[in-house]
């Protein structure tokens, strides 16, 4: 089922987007919470047409995540944590919100909902990344070490 978002849906996608979703996620919760409608012909080409008219403002908008993401790309982020019985695997997990308060002390403001980070339950090294536009990702390093 092709819907188009209204706003922006945490693990889907930002607002303005057609995405493909199952039909009962799209019938029974995003189209009845007002958070998408279907992606007929008729809806895609009012939401080009927005698109067209936006495109100016976007630029700028892209031009400022751009800048933001060359500062973010190769950042290197050290997280110590608990541990169990001073080995690898850690008491609880990092979740991105920890990634989040991190990124915020280093001057960057990211909502935690667009950080993507895989489960994070030993200590080690991962990659991260962070979506601040639709069109603009960035990846930093993670590095997570026994408190």
């Amino acid at each position: 089922m092709q819907l188009i978002l209204l706003q922006d849906v945490e693990k889907l996608g930002f607002k303005d987007e057609v995405v493909a979703v199952k039909n009962g996620y799209g019938r029974n919760f995003l189209i009845p919470a007002g958070k998408a409608i279907l992606a007929t012909e008729t809806a895609l080409k009012v939401l080009n047409e927005n698109l067209k008219q936006r495109a100016k403002k976007e630029s700028k908008i892209i031009e400022d995540a751009n800048k933001i993401a060359e500062s973010i790309n190769g950042t290197n982020i050290k997280i110590s944590a608990k541990t169990i019985d001073g080995g690898k695997q850690l008491f609880g997990s990092i979740t991105s919100n920890h990634l989040a308060d991190e990124l915020t002390k280093l001057g960057f403001t990211v909502d935690r909902k667009f950080i993507k980070l895989n489960n994070v339950k030993q200590v080690g090294v991962y990659d991260a990344e962070v979506r601040l536009h639709r069109e603009v990702k960035a990846i930093l390093t993670l590095e997570v070490v026994a408190a």
